[in-house]
C-alpha cells in the first residue's frame, strides 16, 4: 500500500510538474507571441513609412525631370536672345543710314555704313564668330568648299588661290565653309 501511495504520489507530482511545464510554456509562448506580434507590427510600420518615402522621392524626381526639361526647352528657345539684343542697335543704325539721302552726302553715307559694318563685326567677334583664312592656305575640305580648280604658276597644287565667299566659324565649329578656287 505504501508503494501504491508512493506511486500515486509520484504520479500526482509528475502530473503537477507537467501541468506547471504546460502553463510555463503557455506563458512563454504567450510572451513570444506578443513579442513576435510587436515585431511584426513594427516591421509593417517601417515598411509603410519606407513606401511613403519612396513615393515622395519618386514624385520629387518626376518634378525635377519636368522642371529640367522645361528649363532645357527655354534655354534652347531663347539661346540667341543675347545675340539679338546686341544686333538690334546695328539694325537701328542701318535704318538711320538708309533714311538719309546718299546722293547729297555720299562720303558721310559711306563712313556711316563702314561704321555699321565694323560694329556688326565686333558683335559677331564677341559671340565667337571668326572668318576662315583661305587665300594662300592649303585646301582643307573641313574649312573650304572648292568651286573650281585653276592653273597657277605661282602657287603649288592644292593651294587656295582666290576666295569667292568668306567662310565663318563659331568658336571651333564651321558655320559656313569658304567658297574658293584651288590651284591644280
Amino acid at each position: 500500500m505504501k508503494q501504491e501511495q508512493d506511486a500515486n504520489l509520484q504520479e500526482q507530482e509528475a502530473t503537477a510538474f507537467e501541468q506547471e511545464q504546460t502553463e510555463a510554456a503557455a506563458e512563454v509562448g504567450g510572451e513570444e507571441s506578443n513579442d513576435l506580434q510587436a515585431a511584426l507590427d513594427q516591421a509593417k510600420a517601417e515598411a509603410e513609412e519606407n513606401y511613403q518615402r519612396m513615393l515622395r522621392v519618386q514624385a520629387d524626381y518626376d518634378n525635377f525631370r519636368r522642371r529640367t526639361l522645361k528649363e532645357k526647352e527655354d534655354l534652347a528657345k531663347y539661346a540667341s536672345s543675347k545675340l539679338v539684343t546686341d544686333l538690334v542697335p546695328i539694325l537701328d543704325n542701318f535704318e538711320r543710314a538708309l533714311s538719309t539721302n546718299p546722293s547729297n552726302d555720299s562720303d558721310s553715307f559711306s563712313k556711316g555704313v563702314d561704321m555699321i559694318f565694323r560694329q556688326f563685326q565686333q558683335v559677331l567677334e564677341q559671340e565667337g564668330v571668326t572668318a576662315i583664312k583661305a587665300v594662300g592656305e592649303p585646301f582643307n575640305p573641313e574649312y573650304h568648299q572648292a568651286i573650281m580648280q585653276v592653273e597657277s604658276d605661282e602657287h603649288e597644287e592644292g593651294i587656295v588661290v582666290e576666295e569667292l565667299q568668306k567662310g565663318y566659324m563659331l568658336k571651333d565649329r564651321v558655320v559656313r565653309p569658304a567658297m574658293v578656287k584651288v590651284s591644280s
